[in-house]
């Protein structure tokens, strides 16, 4: 036995360690033929997530707050890291694949529009109004990482994505192991189809469950902080009803989800909150909903956003047309819709190529394409 057969024997040393309720590296699904090398498949899906194009994205996209002046409130770089590590802290404690965890955690929100959820609502709304479809950004995360990019991810891991929905809140988390490749599938193409088809997806694995609530774990007290930093709640404002039971600050409130998780999950096949904290849970959440994202601050300049969204696609979609004139000669910008619509597959839908083009874009990138295409006074209101 060589060396690379030993550091390969190593890599899965720790799997022999999992709860039975683990997903196991000799489970992965791939959706096409792969050569081996000594990392595990869900940790081959780290590195490729990682070293993707998408990832590399999430460095100027919004999580809440778009135009306020403070570099320390949180982006979605640092919220897929938050994701991942309370997610792993949990796996670790249950005996789960950190691996899947990880991977999972980091990809779940590459197919994040700029402009954060205000910025998919209107891509969704683009999407309802051309007729095809609808925009979700778990599924849009899936379809960067498996079309856009044609990276060779596990099914489990993209289902993991898939399945993430962070908005949904439910007391008990399962899984559905006898999930099929084909169901997977099923299930993405249905979300793009299906009004609210997310809502109803069963993830595969533990892990993904892990993951799910991870999201909500990492936001819900993070985003408390963040609105204290720029002015919009005070920490006396939170009610005791509920920081008697999680906390008053985002330490305490991590703590307090992981654990109860822990104490309530250990050793089963499911995740769930104990009913006291899960209680307490729901009525931070709608608090934060009340007091944080429909404050004035979160949804600063939507109006002006909204549109911009719209003349944007449809700026796009004219020049889409343009681009068969062979004697027209492009700037920078429209080279790289161009390259863009021209790597698509022939029979690819050119709107739904727009709204791809759209949801990969950065925050700052967004406004550039404005300022270039469109009245450059709307975007110069969002600085003033």
């Amino acid at each position: 036995m060589d060396i690379l057969e030993k550091a390969k024997i190593n890599m899965l040393s720790n799997e022999n360690l999992l709860s039975e309720y683990a997903c196991k590296s000799e489970d992965a699904i791939l959706l096409k033929e792969d050569k081996e090398d000594i990392r595990p498949i869900f940790f081959r899906d780290i590195d490729r997530i990682i070293h993707s194009l998408g990832y590399t994205r999430y460095i100027d996209k919004t999580q809440v707050f778009s135009f306020t002046k403070n570099d320390h409130i949180t982006h979605r770089v640092l919220h897929v890291q938050l994701v991942s590590k309370i997610a792993r802290t949990i796996g670790r404690s249950l005996k789960l694949n950190e691996d899947l965890i990880e991977a999972i955690a980091l990809g779940h929100d590459i197919g994040h529009s700029p402009f954060g959820h205000k910025g998919e609502k209107y891509l969704n709304d683009i999407c309802i109004k051309e007729n095809i479809g609808y925009f979700c950004h778990n599924a849009q995360s899936v379809r960067v990482l498996k079309n856009l990019e044609g990276l060779n991810i596990s099914v489990q891991t993209l289902d993991g994505i898939l399945a993430h929905n962070g908005e949904i809140l439910i007391n008990k988390y399962e899984c559905n192991k006898n999930k099929t490749k084909n169901e997977f599938n099923m299930d993405l193409e249905n979300t793009f189809r299906v009004e609210g088809y997310s809502k109803k997806i069963v993830p595969m694995t533990l892990e993904a469950c892990v993951v799910r609530l991870s999201d909500i774990i990492a936001y819900i007290g993070r985003d408390i902080e963040d609105s204290i930093k720029i002015g919009i709640i005070e920490r006396k404002d939170l009610p005791k009803e509920i920081t008697d039971v999680l906390g008053d600050n985002n330490s305490k409130i991590v703590d307090t989800l992981i654990k109860d998780i822990i104490i309530n999950s250990f050793e089963k096949p499911y995740l769930a909150f104990s009913d006291e904290v899960f209680e307490a849970l729901m009525k931070l959440k709608d608090w934060n909903y009340k007091f944080i994202y429909a404050s004035k601050e979160a949804n600063k300049y939507q109006e002006i956003i909204k549109n911009l969204f719209y003349d944007l696609y449809y700026c796009y979609l004219n020049k889409a047309e343009e681009f068969n004139n062979t004697k027209l000669q492009l700037t920078d910008s429209e080279e790289n819709l161009y390259n863009f619509i021209k790597e698509q597959p022939k029979e690819a839908n050119i709107k739904r190529t727009i709204i791809d083009y759209i949801a990969g874009q950065t925050d700052q990138y967004f406004l550039n394409e404005c300022l270039e295409h469109l009245n450059g006074e709307n975007v110069d209101k969002l600085y003033k």
